[in-house]
């Protein structure tokens, strides 16, 4: 298993060794000792499991107060996988990071705390799975405009089918710094 870092301190690439023969593959998804030795956090608390259809886009979701790290994976399908630095005096505040995911190249991504993340899928019954840091709390939940035009986000080409409430959430620079997580 290696890192790779990105533009975006703290998130990376997580890239684990596959065995592959005759009878399909092998890879370990998660192994505390070396993750602890690659810089990774090696205590996750919540494991999620979303599908989604094409051209379905979610985000940009995060924690308040109760900030997720995420290990994002791919196991059917693909997607563009989206961090946005949403943290108060981070020297990369509201830029962006995207990575095409897909079930044929298992690779991983790290977000760290204090990121916003999003996805958008590119092909039917898409499968994404990932482990986060912290539990889940609704009451906590923020959430950034996927096409918030200070960010600029380049998402893949295509009108996506967006939630309601992600489609009402405030661009980045219309949220309280209260609602925003510390450096």
């Amino acid at each position: 298993m290696r890192v790779i870092e990105t533009t975006l301190s703290g998130v990376l690439r997580v890239i684990p060794d596959l065995y592959k023969d005759p009878r399909g593959f092998f890879m370990e998804t998660y192994h505390a000792a070396k993750f602890r030795d690659l810089g990774l956090p090696e205590i996750f608390l919540q494991d999620n499991h979303s599908r989604s259809g094409k051209g379905i886009l979610r985000g940009l979701h995060f924690q308040k107060t109760r900030q997720q790290g995420k290990l994002v994976r791919v196991v059917a399908g693909s997607l563009f996988d989206v961090a946005v630095d949403i943290r108060q005096g981070s020297p990369t505040f509201g830029q962006w990071y995207g990575q095409l995911l897909t079930s044929e190249t298992p690779e991983f991504l790290y977000i760290p705390e204090g990121f916003a993340h999003g996805f958008y899928s590119l092909e039917e019954n898409t499968e994404l799975v990932y482990k986060c840091t912290e539990l889940y709390d609704p009451s906590d939940e923020g959430g950034i405009l996927w096409s918030d035009p200070d960010i600029g986000i380049a998402w893949p080409e295509g009108i996506p089918t967006v939630s309601q409430k992600d489609a009402l959430y405030p661009l980045l620079r219309d949220l309280s710094p209260e609602s925003l997580p510390k450096r």
